[in-house]
């Protein structure tokens, strides 16, 4: 009866998600409907419940999310792109660089082979790291590892930010008004733009393609985007889900040795994109909640929950997200092979 054990354990994570996400509403966390899944499918995941939410799931869940982004943001991202150009190409540029570097030290104290290192240490998105990284000679298991604790130390470390430093009341739901034509053709954007995007091969096809397709019929009010409440608290589940479940007990078990220092090179990242942040506050009229979310090194879809449901200038936030995401993309397979021949000994673990 292995379907019904299957059935009664995705019951069971159902429901501690269910009740994680009230718990987190109720004490004001934002996004707390990605945040209460997430830590309870790492619960899951690392004591072997065996569960992974089909791909399919988690590609409607980030059309979705590209949606949200689109309705919230519209062209704004374009106009801080012109004002902010400068400054966000600098934000992009030390994200980047404090990944580069990370990684590098990653491979010189012989934690993880070198290009495994690089393309774990990309702050970019999780999932486009993880598909690239075979290809450049990676460890897929090791680069999702690192990818996705950072994911998950990120969507913490940011919920607890925007809960202690604006007044948020949980994850945003539509409370709108919407019609069933209207979300009718939200979806149909959502499929072209995504079909869109993977044909030009652009990165985080299905968050970016209805994100931007999206946004210019949003804001050229050829479409009003309706996103019921409900589609939208799935899909932050199903993204909460599809991140805490990668941490199951055998990728676990295979890089626990890892472990201390992917931990460190975590925390070493986010406290030095918080420097960063800080000092924005500084040269731009933006708040620290702003920056912080800006410079935090991945992923966009996350973070973006986290924007929209907080008092974040969402448009600065996913201004930067968006163009760094590309830069990584861009420059990732340049820095992996840099990283891999500036430690030219043998690394444990390093594949011939």
């Amino acid at each position: 009866m292995p379907e019904t054990r299957t059935l009664l354990r995705w019951t069971a994570l159902l429901a501690v998600s269910a009740a994680l996400a009230y718990g987190l509403s109720r004490a004001h966390f934002p996004a707390a409907l990605l945040l209460g899944p997430m830590l309870a499918a790492i619960i899951f995941g690392v004591r072997g419940a065996g569960l992974s939410l089909p791909r399919p799931l988690f590609l409607a869940a980030q059309a979705v999310i590209g949606c949200l982004v689109a309705r919230s943001a519209t062209t704004e991202i374009a106009a801080t792109l012109r004002a902010d150009g400068l400054i966000i190409l600098a934000v992009v540029g030390v994200t980047v660089v404090a990944g580069a570097l990370t990684g590098l030290a990653l491979t010189r104290l012989r934690v993880l082979p070198g290009t495994t290192a690089a393309w774990g240490s990309s702050p970019g998105g999780a999932a486009a790291m993880v598909a690239m990284a075979e290809d450049y000679g990676a460890d897929p298991r090791l680069v999702a590892f690192m990818q996705y604790v950072r994911v998950a130390a990120v969507v913490l470390s940011a919920s607890l930010a925007a809960r202690l430093l604006a007044d948020v009341t949980g994850a945003a739901s539509s409370g709108e008004t919407w019609s069933w034509a209207g979300v009718a053709a939200t979806c149909a954007v959502a499929a072209a733009g995504f079909g869109l995007a993977s044909l030009l091969r652009l990165p985080s096809a299905p968050l970016i393609g209805p994100m931007l397709l999206g946004a210019i019929l949003h804001a050229s009010g050829l479409l009003d985007i309706a996103l019921p409440g409900p589609v939208l608290d799935a899909a932050y589940a199903a993204i909460g889900w599809y991140v805490g479940l990668r941490f199951n007990r055998r990728t676990l078990d295979e890089t626990l040795h890892a472990l201390p220092g992917v931990l460190a090179a975590t925390g070493a990242i986010i406290l030095l994109c918080g420097i960063w942040a800080w000092a924005l506050t500084y040269w731009l009229p933006i708040d620290f909640l702003t920056a912080f979310l800006a410079t935090s090194p991945g992923g966009l879809d996350s973070v973006a929950i986290i924007a929209v449901g907080s008092k974040a200038d969402v448009s600065f936030v996913l201004a930067v997200q968006t163009l760094r995401l590309f830069v990584v993309l861009a420059t990732g397979p340049i820095l992996a092979r840099w990283i891999a021949r500036a430690v030219p000994a043998e690394a444990p673990g390093e594949t011939p």
